[in-house]
């Protein structure tokens, strides 16, 4: 029976690994047969609804059980906005309670206000993390489009009202600042009132406890959770020099100085330098919002034989949409009548409209010309080129870089190695001179010129101003790692097909052997129609242009490195490489002067039906060869020499037999070149190059590259290449030519040398500023006024990024301005 005393449990599991009803039934079974448990699995969602009714079994042995039966639950990711963070050490505090929760890894983002968190469902759910960070003395929510909006509109509301309570500080600030004056007056009396003490107090009082209250919530909150941060640095140095300045008014000793000015006027300063870091950090953030900003609203949609508006939300894949001149395209889709020119800048920095006519594609947010489009919707929603790019400038950004860690690790214990200064420093000038206040003024100066927000900026302000200035270039980077370590590239390994050519071949060659170049094209392009690859659709055009009539096609098979085989027409036919066909007699003369011209050479042949497989039998006939030309990108050579330039090192890798390859590396201007390369090998290529102690980066853009992509330190996939490869990258390249990866790698090496001098800057200020502080040198004013001011520094050093442009090309205009 189920006890009553135990609340049951529900969890609802994506699996993966499913490859049949079977499966599904025997994770079924799996489960079953644990104490409490039932579960259904659905084959077709890949998911399963657990009911955990006792309390034997655990959430987590359930995901252990289907992991053992052989499946796998994948890890799950979701963005949370976060609000309450006042410094690095908040967002480091909250990074390691929610890393602390079992099956979670998690990165806060100071910077963005963002935490990525990747969780394994049934071990940890969105409901229970954003408890933790509640408990935590934070606010989250889940970051989605509408979420975002809201947040916008709260963010502005709150720094409208911050705007406000400033002014008022600022006005009750000012008379008590005049006390300063006599500070630099000298004469006898250095600290003379020049207001009654008793009127320093009201004016003290509200910028105390009104304005300033947010410092103590925020440090309550902060030693609730097991931490310290700025505000128990701010609330701190305040309240000491408050309450002492109240002692010696309330107790009326006239030869004790008051400090009101001091602790008003540090307050007051620190809001003006949380408001100024607001709208810089909001700055370092207008990349996603300029994209959002570029969708329409609105479609004109087909329906029912009628022009209706819809908004764009609404549209589904299939639905066909007019564009009409002048207006942007609300979805990706596919043009089906009409010609145009569409202005893409604004997705890919390109300042020339590219030509649009049917069968093209064409994107969301761009905008169309002078000529009106008739469309079908391919990708509505989040399916768009420009969503996509919003979720990976959005990863990006939310991203850490390793570089950071060394802050990360300074900021966890900084308040505490403070809050000791600060204690040092009011008993070593208490028993040196005997003045209490003295002591006092320069504790409180140290506790507020110390400040780990500096520290927290550096890195994440620089991170999201390079990631949004490389999206408005074309370079869309998954992560801040990638980033980082682009800069240090000494090796770029270069597919050949598709990525120093164009990736648009040709058939250009047909020599007869056993058969009439009519037969051979109409038997290769019979062949062909069940292959994918570049070469294939370079015969079937060719073929389709001929007006050639396929045969049907049986038992087709790909064999890697090789080519293909299968039946057509009830011949058994092979079409492969000419160092695969070994059993042939070929014109040797005649294959070598092809490749040495810079095209693929195939040999088309036939092997008897009744023999094949078996010793003895007929050999095989040869019965063509044909010859495809593939040309070099017109920008390859001069991205090649900007390459160079930059000390990187270019290793073209092919399938191609090696005068083929030698001729496009001669063209391109590659001297090492590793040609007849299986796929699987590119990858064994690069670990051998990774091993020699280079830093080793990968491009391509077909399917048989991924391996090569997930092997290398840093890979790069050409944008127009299979969904495989740009999975595998950590950068996708808008722009399909080689000028992206010189780009990525300035952009790189830009936004690493802002983060550098960030975080230079963060430490010398924290090095000389606490000393100084300590030995009397800084007023606790001038300290709060310098913390203010070290975080804006960090952050507007930081949006001096966006003056980052790419070379190679004439760039577009920035990010979402039309061209015209």
């Amino acid at each position: 029976m189920r006890d009553p005393s135990v609340s049951p449990q529900t969890l609802d599991l994506p699996i993966s690994g499913m490859s049949c009803a079977a499966c599904a039934g025997r994770i079924e079974r799996v489960l079953g047969r644990m104490p409490g448990v039932s579960a259904s699995v659905n084959l077709a969602t890949e998911r399963a609804q657990v009911a955990i009714t006792g309390a034997e079994t655990t959430a987590g042995q359930v995901v252990a059980a289907i992991e053992q039966a052989g499946f796998a639950v994948p890890l799950q990711t979701i963005e949370l906005a976060i609000s309450g963070m006042s410094c690095a050490a908040c967002s480091t505090r909250l990074e390691k309670m929610l890393n602390r929760l079992p099956g979670v890894e998690a990165a806060v983002n100071l910077a963005s206000e963002r935490a990525t968190i990747r969780y394994r469902p049934g071990l940890a759910a969105a409901a229970g993390l954003i408890a933790t960070i509640e408990a935590a003395g934070f606010h989250g929510q889940l970051a989605d489009a509408q979420s975002r909006a809201d947040e916008l509109a709260s963010r502005l509301a709150a720094q409208r009202r911050e705007l406000g309570r400033f002014f008022i500080a600022a006005a009750l600030t000012l008379p008590l600042a005049a006390q300063m004056l006599t500070m630099f007056a000298g004469g006898e009396q250095p600290h003379a009132d020049l207001l009654p003490r008793w009127l320093q107090l009201v004016l003290a009082t509200p910028v105390q406890f009104w304005i300033g209250w947010r410092f103590y919530e925020g440090a309550w909150k902060s030693l609730r959770g097991g931490g310290g941060n700025m505000d128990v640095l701010v609330a701190l140095g305040t309240s000491m020099a408050y309450f002492f300045s109240l002692f010696v008014t309330v107790s009326g000793a006239p030869d004790l100085h008051v400090y009101f000015e001091a602790s008003a006027a540090v307050i007051t300063l620190v809001l003006l330098g949380k408001l100024l870091e607001a709208r810089a950090k909001a700055k370092t953030g207008e990349a996603i919002a300029a994209l959002v900003r570029l969708q329409p609203r609105t479609a004109r949609v087909e329906r029912d034989g009628r022009l209706i508006e819809l908004d764009a939300s609404l549209l589904i894949p299939a639905d066909v949409f007019i564009v009409r001149p002048g207006e942007s395209i609300p979805v990706d889709g596919e043009v089906v009548d009409g010609s145009s020119s569409v202005n893409q800048a604004m997705l890919t920095g390109e300042s020339m409209p590219v030509a649009k006519r049917r069968g093209d594609r064409v994107f969301a947010a761009t905008a169309n010309g002078e000529g009106m489009l008739r469309c079908r919707a391919t990708g509505v929603g989040e399916h768009t080129l420009l969503a996509g790019i919003i979720r990976l400038v959005a990863a990006a950004q939310g991203s850490k870089a390793p570089v950071q860690r060394l802050a990360d690790r300074i900021s966890a214990i900084f308040v505490p190695v403070v809050c000791l200064a600060a204690l040092c420093t009011l008993v070593g000038w208490w028993l040196y001179d005997g003045i209490f206040s003295t002591a006092l003024i320069n504790a409180v100066a140290v506790l507020v010129i110390a400040c780990p927000c500096a520290l927290g900026l550096a890195t994440p302000t620089a991170i999201m101003v390079g990631s949004g200035r490389g999206a408005a270039a074309g370079i869309l980077i998954k992560n801040a790692e990638a980033l980082e370590r682009a800069s240090e590239i000494t090796v770029l390994a270069v597919d050949k097909t598709g990525t120093l050519t164009r990736g648009e071949p040709a058939l250009t060659d047909i020599v007869p052997l056993a058969a009439s170049a009519e037969e051979a094209l109409q038997l290769a392009a019979g062949l062909e129609q069940g292959s994918e690859h570049p070469l294939a659709r370079a015969i079937l055009q060719r073929g389709q242009a001929a007006g050639v009539c396929l045969p049907a096609l049986e038992e087709f098979r790909a064999i890697p490195g090789r080519g293909v085989e299968g039946r057509v027409g009830g011949r058994w036919l092979q079409l492969e490489a000419p160092a695969a066909s070994v059993d042939l007699a070929l014109p040797q003369a005649a294959i070598e002067a092809l490749q040495g011209a810079g095209k693929t050479v195939v040999v088309l042949s036939e092997v008897p039906g009744e023999n094949r497989g078996a010793a003895g039998g007929r050999p095989p006939v040869a019965l063509a060869v044909l010859a495809i030309a593939d040309p070099l990108r017109a920008s390859s050579r001069q991205a090649v020499a900007r390459l160079a330039a930059l000390g990187m090192r270019l290793v073209m890798l092919t399938g191609d037999h090696a005068a083929t390859a030698a001729a496009i590396a001669r063209a391109s201007g590659i001297e090492d070149f590793r040609a007849g390369i299986l796929p699987g090998d590119k990858a064994a290529v690069v670990n051998a190059l990774r091993r020699k102690g280079s830093v080793v980066a990968m491009v391509g853009d077909g399917i048989n590259d991924a391996p090569a992509l997930a092997a290398a330190d840093v890979s790069f996939a050409i944008g127009a290449g299979s969904d495989a490869a740009i999975a595998a990258a950590d950068v996708t390249l808008v722009h399909s030519d080689l000028h992206g990866i010189a780009d990525a790698v300035l952009l790189s090496r830009a936004t690493l040398g802002k983060i550098r001098q960030n975080l230079f800057c963060a430490f010398v200020y924290n090095v000389l500023g606490i000393p100084l502080a300590a030995l009397g040198m800084l007023n606790p004013v001038i300290a709060g006024a310098a913390m203010a001011l070290s975080s804006v520094s960090v952050v507007a050093n930081s949006l001096l990024l966006r003056r980052w442009r790419p070379g190679g090309r004439e760039p577009g205009r920035r990010l979402g301005q039309h061209v015209t």
